[in-house]
């Protein structure tokens, strides 16, 4: 059974891990969102990307979500005592990623095929997809003016208030077609709980994905990021109401009308169970927090016999 998961960020990051345990090896291919990448000392870097691949391989640092696990961070104390300003953390096994990553691409690689390399380096057996191979940039409009993905990511602590958003070069970009072969060979997709709007919302807003969504007949299930109202990690809840979109399981729900045709929801929102599939979708009510190993798999595992279900009937 071929599973596809669109991912990004450390939700996303850790259902996908849960379908590496419960789908044998070479069955799941995750698409990953790159609207995030950014350039920093001449290296390219892939924050959604490093995260799920690190997550996959098991070396992610499990105190933070990203990162490796154990890390130093000398090159970054040096960097900082030549005086340059060291608000990303990059640390020094991190750094080599970067610098295979950039080397790589310079030397005519795609980014598909680095991260190929580099993820099959780490031991991950299944396709670990980058959206596209064209640059694309989330551009935030705030009260400050507009602000790079990492800028207010990292850099300010997603305090401002997000009122816009542009994915620029997103009319240019393209899936790749390691991308559109996962999405039209699967026999399930999964939306992981990653941020609807910046993680998701970029792969979906791809010239092409959109279209291959609707015109595939197998199973779409996305699980919520949002649970009892707030997102587990990040600013989506406070993304989701400064742009107009209600805070909710059901409001993500919304979002993801006409495209998935089932919600799998925490067991306190189980009360919008209704008004979910008043939107036209069936809905899983499980825990879906993920706390451990065990809660990744567990939560794949019902997803993924939440899709088989729906062929059934």
């Amino acid at each position: 059974m071929k599973i596809c998961a669109l991912a990004g960020g450390v939700g996303g990051a850790k259902l996908a891990s849960g379908l590496q345990d419960v789908v044998p090896p070479g069955d799941l291919s995750v698409v990953v969102n790159t609207a995030d990448d950014f350039d920093l000392w001449g290296l390219h870097i892939c924050p959604d990307l490093d995260t799920v691949m690190y997550t996959l391989a098991g070396i992610s640092n499990p105190e933070t979500g990203w990162g490796i696990v154990n890390e130093s961070f000398a090159t970054l104390n040096m960097l900082e005592r030549y005086g340059e300003e060291t608000w990303f953390k990059l640390g020094d096994r991190d750094l080599a990623t970067h610098v295979f990553r950039t080397h790589r691409m310079r030397s005519g690689e795609t980014l598909t095929e680095v991260t190929a390399g580099l993820s099959g380096a780490l031991g991950v057996d299944n396709a670990l997809l980058p959206m596209s191979d064209e640059p694309v940039s989330t551009v935030l409009e705030t009260a400050e003016g507009r602000l790079e993905f990492q800028e207010y990511f990292v850099r300010r602590g997603q305090r401002d208030e997000v009122l816009g958003i542009e994915l620029r070069g997103i009319e240019e970009a393209r899936p790749t077609e390691g991308v559109l072969a996962a999405i039209s060979g699967a026999d399930a997709i999964v939306l992981c709980p990653s941020n609807p709007v910046v993680s998701i919302g970029p792969i979906l807003a791809l010239p092409g994905v959109m279209e291959i969504l609707a015109s595939s007949s197998v199973p779409k299930v996305a699980v919520s990021p949002i649970v009892g109202g707030r997102a587990l990690k990040g600013p989506a809840d406070r993304m989701l109401a400064s742009l107009g979109h209600e805070v909710s399981a059901t409001g993500v729900a919304r979002m993801y009308a006409g495209l998935v045709d089932g919600m799998v929801i925490d067991r306190i929102d189980e009360n919008e169970r209704a008004g979910i599939e008043g939107i036209g979708m069936r809905v899983l009510v499980t825990e879906s927090v993920m706390r451990d190993a065990e809660d990744r798999a567990r939560l794949a595992s019902e997803t993924l016999e939440f899709g088989a279900g729906m062929v059934a009937r």
